[in-house]
């Protein structure tokens, strides 16, 4: 992989960027909560070579809206369930969307 190839993968909500250590930083929160919730299965990080995780910018945020529902008081694991159904749900919509878009062309491609 060559260097432009790494920064290009920077932009992708997916690419495993961030250690634990920076993670838990960025969140504010400890690096035991990140352990809690991947035992939850809310994410599961990547692991590095040498075994250590490796967190996305798309897993930030899952954990970030987990983090702001148990500082209102929520279990961690019922918050962990909470943003599950939140992330089915918003698929859900984009589906319906994509599929009532596709309805919509056709109909109108028969007028």
């Amino acid at each position: 992989m060559t260097a432009d190839d790494s920064f290009g993968r920077l932009d992708d909500d997916d690419y495993p960027a961030y250690t634990m250590g920076r993670a838990a930083e960025m969140l504010g929160t400890t690096q035991g909560f990140l352990r809690a919730i991947g035992e939850a299965r809310l994410i599961t990080p990547l692991r590095s070579a040498g075994g250590h995780r490796r967190y996305s910018r798309y897993q930030l945020r899952i954990a970030a809206r987990a983090r702001e529902l148990v500082d209102q008081g929520t279990p961690i694991e019922a918050a962990c369930r909470i943003v599950i159904l939140e992330d089915q749900l918003e698929e859900a919509q984009r589906i319906n969307a994509e599929y009532r878009e596709r309805v919509r062309q056709s109909g109108a491609a028969e007028t």
